[in-house]
């Protein structure tokens, strides 16, 4: 699979400098940390789950969770658990019939046969330790379907033992396979704990690195503490209880010294259109040539301005990737992933042999200076975000981005 593979090469080979390079499940967890992007989740409930899976991969997902948590009521766990071991039979029996490029049949049978598109990395969603290594067990062969789990409401109480179920889980099934705790616990909000439940985390999440793939921010759960829940134009960096949490589970668990891991960005909750408060954020400029300025308006319409000025927050503030729960939203946050031509000149600047005594030059694009031994880290993380999402052409930018992957 690659990002942007959903629409044609000559499309990419217009859009991309540096097209995207494609990866697989067994790739290099580096590789794949970086590569999640948006990640949709989905009910485990869904009745034609395979086929939402190659539909949503039609259109360019490459990372799911089906869940079996939050998203469905207590009484559906059993059901949802059976309902995985059939779709997940089901997709393996596609991918034998067809090879590497999984077909869809049924309602994605259109998108998917014109684009062979590949199953996503697939994480399932669990409750409690035991049900890794049961679903695991029930899988049976079609576990080579499945990347790893989800788990939740993570510290280092509870994820001891979540940890320890996905390495037993592992060795039975002969398979790699990968963990995402996501980080919402209460305590981990309250200032009184947040240092000690950090520090904690640190511990598990370090005993068991080859396994932690990235760690995921609940953010929803972190409102839920104070009965908040921030509003469509409002980002979760406006909400100041929220913004202190992020800021300082990348101060303890983001660090680009080799101890840190890749966190992604929080949800953004999807709101049916209601009247504005606040001036729209998305600006005018770069909508101004043919559809865009309709696509501009079709943004504003639909909530998804603030969506992508959280996505450019996330990346400042040194998160990557998204929770996404609605498909809208993927194409936004790909778009906005895919490294600028200027990024990508001053990540080749500053990590030119030439320069490895350091020092500081004027960039090429003649609006900056980059000083090498400072701007290192952050050229080194643009590289490797370049080498999975692509780098845009000098002329593109994520409008021409965003278009493209919203009308494939």
């Amino acid at each position: 699979m690659r990002h942007f593979g959903h629409i044609s090469p000559t499309a990419r080979e217009g859009l991309f400098h540096q097209e995207p390079s494609a990866f697989t499940a067994d790739s290099p967890a580096r590789m794949l940390s970086v590569a999640l992007g948006a990640t949709l989740y989905s009910p485990a409930t869904r009745p034609s789950l395979a086929d939402d899976v190659l539909k949503q991969a039609a259109r360019g997902v490459v990372s799911m969770v089906l869940c079996l948590e939050d998203s469905i009521d207590d009484a559906e766990v059993t059901d949802a658990e059976a309902n995985l071991i059939r779709q997940f039979a089901a997709l393996a029996a596609r991918d034998t019939a067809s090879g590497p490029a999984v077909r869809s049949q049924g309602d994605a049978k259109g998108a998917a046969e014109a684009t062979g598109a590949d199953v996503p990395l697939l994480f399932i969603r669990v409750r409690e330790p035991a049900q890794i290594t049961d679903l695991v067990r029930r899988l049976g062969d079609s576990v080579r379907m499945l990347s790893g789990f989800v788990l939740p409401k993570f510290t280092e109480e509870r994820g001891g033992h979540f940890l320890e179920a996905l390495a037993e889980a592992e060795a039975a099934c002969g398979r790699r396979l990968f963990a995402m705790p996501v980080l919402e616990s209460p305590e981990l909000l309250h200032l009184e704990t947040r240092g000690e439940i950090l520090q904690g985390i640190a511990r598990s999440v370090d005993k068991y690195r080859d396994r932690v793939l990235a760690l995921r921010l609940g953010v929803t759960d972190f409102c839920s503490a104070y009965g908040l829940r921030r509003a469509p134009d409002m980002t979760a960096y406006d909400v100041h209880i929220v913004a202190s949490v992020i800021a300082d589970v990348v101060n303890v668990l983001g660090r680009a010294d080799g101890t840190g891991f890749t966190i992604t960005g929080p949800v953004w909750e999807y709101f049916r259109r209601q009247e504005r408060m606040f001036k729209p954020q998305l600006r005018r400029s770069p909508f101004l040539e043919g559809r865009a300025e309709e696509l501009r308006t079709a943004l504003i319409e639909h909530d998804m301005d603030g969506l992508l000025r959280e996505i450019e927050l996330d990346r400042a503030n040194g998160l990557l990737g998204k929770t996404c729960i609605h498909p809208s939203h993927v194409a936004p946050v790909h778009a906005l992933s895919v490294v600028s031509h200027e990024e990508f000149t001053d990540a080749q600047d500053i990590l030119s042999p030439e320069r490895g005594g350091g020092g500081v030059l004027r960039s090429a694009y003649t609006n900056k200076m980059n000083e090498v031994k400072p701007h290192r880290a952050w050229a080194e993380r643009t590289l490797q975000r370049a080498e999975v999402f692509g780098v845009a052409r000098e002329e593109v930018g994520f409008v021409d981005l965003l278009a493209a992957g919203l009308t494939n």
